[in-house]
């Protein structure tokens, strides 16, 4: 089975176990955009427990902030109200909050004196960064992308884990790699969406 087939399969299974607590927030008025900011804001948390030395505790507030992706988007569906402003919103502050990390983490390295850790740190995240543009330049010329070895998702927990364990150059080192192998594996098929 592809791996978009076994992703689009668990985001289906996460939709119907969330069904509950999704049902309670709407009845509280809670709307996917007061989720999406609140789980940025609780990411955002990360870094600044990372510089200041408690990469554990940044670890758990990095997966704890992320896990909000998950109920964002299965408070919209069941409440009928996903939107593309609400969509480009996700994405956009989902960049930020990434981007805060690995900014935190290149400092980290650079700061105990680990200069090429910090420049690979640099490269993980244009990868990152690439990975969503391949997609979003894609789709935007009306092709469809959504292939790749690691998406949001596992960049997240990857890194989750690497501050929780204290595993970080390791997880630096495969998400250059994996982020690298995402990019070819999106442009090449995005170039045959094109094509056709």
């Amino acid at each position: 089975m592809p791996i978009e087939d076994l992703r689009r399969d668990l985001h289906e299974s996460i939709d119907r176990r969330l069904a509950p607590l999704s049902g309670t927030l709407a009845g509280l008025g809670i709307t996917p955009n007061h989720v999406t900011f609140g789980g940025t804001a609780i990411a955002l948390g990360a870094p600044i427990l990372l510089i200041a030395g408690r990469p554990l505790a940044a670890g758990i507030v990095w997966l704890v902030g992320c896990s909000f992706d998950l109920l964002d988007g299965a408070l919209a569906r069941s409440q009928g109200r996903a939107s593309r402003s609400g969509a480009l919103l996700d994405s956009t502050l989902d960049r930020v909050a990434e981007g805060a990390l690995f900014a935190a983490v290149a400092y980290d390295f650079a700061a105990t004196g680990r200069p090429t850790a910090a420049g690979l740190t640099v490269l993980a995240l244009l990868g990152s960064l690439l990975i969503s543009y391949v997609r979003a330049r894609t789709e935007g010329l009306g092709g469809k992308c959504t292939v790749g070895l690691v998406t949001r998702a596992e960049r997240v927990l990857l890194l989750g884990i690497g501050l929780c364990f204290g595993v970080m150059l390791p997880v630096i080192y495969l998400l250059v790699a994996l982020t690298a192998i995402s990019v070819m594996q999106r442009l090449r098929h995005g170039l045959r969406e094109l094509a056709r």
